[in-house]
């Protein structure tokens, strides 16, 4: 495959296409990403292309990870924080031809997952997604920028949501009415939320608010975790926002894209395992409210989600990819199942995180 690379973004970084390897890697979907391995050298690096359409303010990002690279520099010099690496010419990001690119250390003998196939790696992803939160504990989130406004907000969700409902097509609200109805039953979601966000035990955190699997390097041999990455979206948030993601993507073992509903079913085990590793980094610093609220960051994200899918449908798929016209529609009700489960199995999910803040 040729390589749209232009060398105009080596050359910030010193480098050219003659003194260097240049490999696509990554599965995301939101930025580019390229695995680069000088001749002369034994370090390599990743570059990445900063899609501006998510990103909208990639100053942001930098000035953000910039901050935390200095705070853990000195309050934990030994924690591993991918930083960017500075151009030539001392930039955080190269600005070449209207593209923004970044570049960063390469982790050797480390892997990234797509899909968690067992315990242990549950356990070790959520370790270091809480013990990422757990170190910034005292750093000022409010310093912080955020990097995608309203990412995490159902209210703005709930709202693009009932917009989309007086602007859609009949025959699209008739095809969506079981799920339009879920949506609307669920609102008791974003009402509770509302009657605890702004008490003062509910702290805005540092958090990453992306923690699927892939975002967690592990020890290629053993698995053990090693560091969080890809940290575009690390800004002001609440604590559910990662442990809710965390629920939403580990405990079931089919992504949203699952049609067959009977596969949506939470996985107890998984569940534990994460809760044990979340919690070994978080137990000492989250607030008594916080720690009621475990289980309901879950059905925060997942309805929140199924709320994201179920608009962009009525909306004719502006936002989501999609390889079929109902597809949206079919991630919604994912969603809304995995909700569900959450709901059928709440006594023994609130059991194990009951015996884990013991």
């Amino acid at each position: 495959m040729e390589l749209n690379l232009d060398s105009e973004v080596l050359k910030a970084y010193g480098y050219t296409k003659e003194n260097i390897k240049i490999t696509q890697i990554g599965t995301g979907l939101i930025n580019r990403t390229y695995l680069l391995s000088p001749l002369s050298e034994k370090i390599q690096y990743i570059l990445q292309n900063i899609n501006t359409s998510v990103f909208k303010d990639p100053q942001a990002i930098a000035d953000n990870l910039q901050a935390i690279a200095k705070y853990l520099a000195k309050k934990y010099p030994d924690y591993l924080f991918i930083k960017p690496i500075s151009t030539v010419s001392g930039n955080e990001m190269a600005y070449i031809k209207y593209e923004h690119w970044r570049m960063l250390p390469f982790v050797p003998n480390t892997v990234s997952l797509d899909v968690l196939t067992n315990e242990k790696q549950a356990y070790e992803a959520a370790k270091q997604f809480g013990k990422l939160s757990r170190l910034l504990n005292d750093f000022d989130a409010s310093a912080l920028k955020p990097t995608i406004p309203g990412f995490h907000d159902l209210a703005l969700r709930y709202e693009q949501f009932t917009l989309a409902l007086t602007k859609t097509s009949k025959a699209l609200k008739g095809k969506a009415k079981p799920e339009i109805d879920d949506a609307i039953r669920h609102k008791y979601i974003l009402d509770y939320y509302k009657s605890f966000a702004h008490r003062p035990d509910f702290p805005n955190r540092v958090m990453h608010h992306d923690t699927k699997i892939s975002n967690v390097l592990l020890d290629a041999k053993t698995f053990q975790g090693v560091c969080v990455i890809d940290l575009d979206t690390i800004m002001p948030g609440k604590f559910i926002s990662d442990l809710g993601d965390m629920m939403r993507t580990y405990l079931c073992a089919f992504s949203e894209n699952e049609s067959d509903l009977s596969k949506v079913k939470i996985r107890l085990h998984y569940f534990e395992a994460m809760v044990k590793g979340y919690l070994s980094e978080m137990k000492s610093i989250l607030t008594e409210l916080e720690k009621e609220l475990i289980l309901f960051s879950g059905r925060y994200i997942i309805y929140m989600q199924a709320l994201r899918f179920l608009t962009d449908f009525l909306n004719g798929n502006i936002y989501y990819p999609t390889s079929y016209a109902e597809q949206n529609l079919d991630r919604a009700k994912n969603q809304f199942k995995l909700l569900h489960e959450i709901s059928v199995n709440e006594k023994e999910l609130q059991d194990i995180i009951e015996e884990n803040l013991v």
